[in-house]
C-alpha cells in the first residue's frame, strides 16, 4: 500500500485533483466528507459539538449549522481549536477504518486539508500539496463559490500559510491553471506515484 497525503489550501482544487485520482484507481479517504460524516444527525460527534458550542449551531432538524458554526470558529483560534479537538479523532479513527479496507496494493489518498496545520506529513509515505497562488484561490471562492470577500480571507487565514504548505510537500502540483492542464498534472501524478508503489 502506498499513503498519500493530498492537501492544499481552500480555492486550491484538492477535491478536483481527488476525483480525477480516484479516476485513475485511488481509494481516496476525504477528510471532509468524513467529519461531515462523524457529527450527522444522532452521532455522538454532533452531540459533542452542541454540548461545545451550544444549541444555536443546530438547525431546527437537529442537523449541523454549517454556516453558524462557521461564523465562531473561524473568527476566534481557540474556539476553531476547540472544535478540532472534538472532531479531528472521530476522523483519524474513520480514516484508518477506511485505508484498513482499501488493500495491501492500494495506492491510498487521504485528502486532508489541515494536514500542514496538524502536523500529520509523517504519517503518509509522501505528502502532495496542490499549489495555487493566494490571490488566485482568493477570487475562485468570490467567483465560484459565491463567498464575500471577507469571509474567504477569514477562511484563508485560518488555514496553513502557502510556505507552510509548501515545507511538507514531497509533490507539487501546480493548479494554478485550467482543467485540461490540470487533468495532464494529475496523470503525470499517477505514473509517479504507480512507479513508487512498484
Amino acid at each position: 500500500m502506498l499513503r498519500i497525503g493530498l492537501t492544499g489550501g481552500i480555492g486550491a482544487g484538492k477535491s478536483e485533483v481527488s476525483r480525477q485520482l480516484a479516476a485513475h484507481g485511488a481509494v481516496i479517504v476525504d477528510s471532509d466528507v468524513i467529519a461531515r460524516e462523524v457529527v450527522a444527525p444522532g452521532t455522538p460527534g454532533l452531540a459533542a459539538v452542541a454540548a461545545e458550542f451550544g444549541p444555536g449551531v443546530l438547525l431546527p432538524d437537529g442537523a449541523l449549522d454549517r454556516p453558524a458554526l462557521g461564523r465562531i470558529v473561524f473568527a476566534d483560534p481557540d474556539r476553531l481549536a476547540r472544535l478540532n479537538a472534538v472532531v479531528h479523532p472521530l476522523v483519524r479513527a474513520r480514516s484508518a477504518e477506511l485505508e484498513a479496507a482499501a488493500g495491501p496494493d492500494a495506492i491510498v489518498v487521504h485528502d486532508v486539508p489541515l494536514l500542514a496545520e496538524n502536523g500529520l506529513a509523517p504519517l503518509y509515505d509522501l505528502v502532495v500539496v496542490i499549489d495555487v497562488p493566494d490571490a488566485e484561490r482568493l477570487r475562485r471562492l468570490v467567483a465560484l463559490r459565491g463567498m464575500a470577500e471577507d469571509e474567504a480571507k477569514a477562511r484563508m487565514a485560518a488555514q496553513a500559510t502557502r510556505e507552510a504548505r509548501l515545507a511538507v510537500a514531497d509533490l507539487v502540483l501546480d493548479n494554478s491553471g485550467d482543467l485540461a492542464r490540470l487533468a495532464a498534472r494529475v496523470d503525470e501524478l499517477w505514473q509517479q506515484l504507480e512507479r513508487r508503489r512498484g
